[in-house]
């Protein structure tokens, strides 16, 4: 018999644990990356070189997965990722004063920080999409996935602006005390969260056992390049999660070189972004343009006009680099925020068509391999993007020229993925509702 199914509520305590992961990553990806390169004057590659570092240990999230079949029980790998997440944040920010007395082991406290922040992440994320999988009725599953998504864009807003009205006026003290706050407040969210939701595992149904095909990941990556329809998607998703991830690492340091805003402000502004992303994500969800019942052409007009608007608004900070305080700063990262979050639904939406369209037994891999791209793409592209800034500013010691050509290329690539989404999103097959959890996971 198969253990009892989560109703609502138990869903959206699950989202609680996706918003508390969400609210520590953004502490070290996002503030953490702010002082770095403005209080602590350090090149903007090396944060971005940290963060790049985090997505890399996070490819062990199949031996994660792993670890949670084989011990029956999800919560301890759930817990564990936590507590190994808030404990690299915690060595992540007490890295920065051995970094800034200089010598290496200031280096190497970070990067076994930044180790830890990507291992918890791997352990928790994979665990708890895992608990969800095994614990959600399909039928609902798609919705359980977008609810932990919206939770953990809403779980990042808020963090990201109680931190920054805490940390002013700031020092390194002020910053271990807040980053403190930060992860103990998330570990005990997330424990008290699981405690008594998952129910005994006596034995896998049939259906579940024989979802996944034992294929490699070579062989599937082969089978994908001979569809013409899979390799171009793939080309789309590495290019707008490039597009999208590049400004990571430099939104804040933007603002705070270029419109002198304090370390609080900037930490504030990734909250303003990210409120914009929810919005977005928000409107596609109720319009029904992205899960559940969207069709394949309201999809592409969604992708192309979150790309469009994406573009835009990257263009509109490349212009703010040479009008400089007078530029409204807010307005326009609100609007990239709120086109990158249409855009994002929309193209899990395709996505989802695109992976029942080879039916259940090529679903998961062909998730998988997308998945992979998005992580290379996400991994580089702040990296790329904060390489991009010091080379520019290193050559012609012009800042402001620096954030626009970057800004500049990404609006370019935006526009290079909605081309690609013309074609590759024209898939007459409908949205397999059964598959959209795994598409998540």
């Amino acid at each position: 018999m198969s253990a009892k199914l989560l109703g609502w509520p138990g869903i959206i305590r699950l989202g609680l644990v996706q918003s508390a992961i969400g609210a520590m990553v953004m502490l070290v990806t996002s503030l953490l990356n702010r002082v770095m390169v403005v209080e602590y004057a350090l090149p903007a590659a090396l944060p971005a070189g940290l963060v790049a570092w985090h997505y890399a240990v996070q490819l062990s999230r199949p031996a994660w997965g792993h670890g949670s079949d084989q011990g029956r029980r999800r919560t301890p790998w759930i817990l564990f990722g936590m507590a190994l997440l808030a404990l690299g944040a915690l060595v992540a920010v007490d890295s920065l004063p051995a970094i800034a007395a200089g010598g290496v082991f200031g280096y190497v406290l970070a990067i076994i920080g930044f180790s830890m922040i990507g291992a918890g992440v791997g352990a928790a994320g994979t665990s708890l999409l895992a608990l969800l999988a095994s614990q959600v009725a399909p039928a609902r599953r798609a919705a359980a996935a977008s609810i932990t998504w919206i939770m953990m864009v809403f779980g990042i807003v808020v963090t990201a602006n109680v931190a920054g009205a805490l940390i002013d006026p700031f020092s390194l003290p002020r910053l271990a005390m807040v980053a403190s706050g930060v992860a103990l407040a998330a570990f005990v969210l997330s424990w008290l969260a699981l405690l008594g939701i998952e129910q005994p595992r006596a034995a896998m149904p049939a259906e579940e056992s024989s979802d996944a095909p034992a294929i490699s990941f070579g062989a599937a990556l082969r089978e994908m390049l001979a569809e013409t329809d899979a390799r171009q998607f793939t080309i789309f998703v590495f290019l707008s999660m490039l597009a999208y991830s590049m400004q990571d690492m430099i939104l804040e340091p933007f603002a705070g070189l270029l419109f002198n805003f304090t370390p609080g402000q900037s930490t504030q502004l990734s909250g303003t972004q990210h409120s914009g992303v929810l919005f977005g994500m928000i409107l596609v969800g109720v319009l029904g343009s992205a899960f559940g019942g969207g069709t394949p052409a309201s999809l592409r007009r969604w992708i192309i006009g979150g790309c469009l608007g994406s573009a835009l608004a990257l263009l509109g900070l490349a212009m703010a680099a040479q009008v400089g305080a007078s530029w409204p700063l807010k307005a326009n990262i609100m609007l990239l925020g709120f086109a990158n979050g249409v855009f994002a639904v929309a193209a899990i939406g395709a996505m989802m068509g695109l992976a029942g369209a080879r039916g259940p037994a090529r679903a998961g891999i062909r998730m998988g391999v997308w998945g992979a791209a998005q992580a290379v793409a996400f991994g580089s592209g702040g990296l790329i993007g904060a390489v991009g800034v010091d080379l520019g500013r290193a050559l012609t010691g012009d800042t402001p020229n620096a954030f626009l050509v970057v800004f500049a290329s990404e609006a370019g690539l935006f526009v290079i993925a909605a081309w690609l989404a013309l074609g590759v999103t024209r898939t007459r097959t409908p949205i397999d509702i059964s598959m959209q959890q795994e598409a998540i996971a």
